[in-house]
């Protein structure tokens, strides 16, 4: 049977602990022993791109990524996104952007190589409040949903003071869209209690079965964007 090896790691300033491993021709990052990622499915991650730009019916110009992961989002994004759109990726992790342009880069097809691109190491919700960017399309994978975090301190990109920084750098018309591996009641709730809509597409990882889903939640004041109509 084919091991895992390690190919690097890092520790952040907190003290965690990253690892990017490989076994065979499966890659993964792993965030204090959690799995975060890998290359062996990254289906709701193509759909999480298809999906929100579909709701900019592909209009979108100035887009953000939270997070860069193994690259797909982006990846997916770029495929769609019109030749004069900017694609700015937030990404905490200095040795996931290094990695991503190391041994990562042929995964998804070397997305940072696209002048597209705008690669920024910092916390996505510090960007949110101190952009002057009116996003058409906010896509945020921070984490493995608003009930699985990663770090504690993305709390409040799933709460009040979270929606609001979106809210307040994204377009009239523009479209926010929350990636989770699970389905989250209490985070409904919380979106419910915004000045927008919002609804929820459920993702199988393999197509035909429903045993196996992840989720994205969409946002927008524009009820067309997501294929709802307004209470009168």
């Amino acid at each position: 049977m084919t091991v895992w090896t390690t190919l690097a790691h890092a520790t952040t300033a907190s003290g965690d602990e990253i690892l990017l491993r490989r076994r065979g021709e499966i890659f993964e990052i792993r965030y204090n022993g959690i799995e975060l990622m890998s290359n062996l499915n990254h289906r709701s991650e193509d759909q999480l791109a298809l999906r929100a730009m579909r709701r900019t019916d592909f209009g979108a110009r100035r887009i953000l990524i939270g997070g860069l992961g193994l690259g797909f989002t982006l990846r997916a994004v770029l495929d769609l996104a019109l030749p004069d759109a900017e694609v700015t990726v937030c990404e905490l992790i200095p040795e996931i952007v290094a990695w991503n342009r190391g041994p990562l880069a042929s995964l998804a097809g070397n997305p940072l190589g696209d002048p597209r691109t705008r690669v920024l190491t910092a916390d996505v919700q510090a960007h949110l409040a101190q952009t002057d960017t009116a996003y058409d399309l906010i896509l945020l994978d921070t984490d493995n949903g608003p009930d699985i975090l990663v770090r504690t301190e993305n709390t409040g990109l799933y709460d009040g003071s979270g929606f609001a920084l979106v809210e307040k750098a994204f377009a009239p018309d523009g479209v926010a869209a929350f990636w989770s591996a699970t389905a989250s009641a209490d985070f409904e709730r919380r979106l419910s209690a915004r000045p927008w809509l919002w609804v929820r597409d459920d993702i199988p990882l393999i197509p035909g079965r429903v045993d196996a889903m992840h989720h994205i939640y969409s946002c927008s004041r524009n009820a067309a964007a997501l294929g709802v109509r307004k209470a009168a």
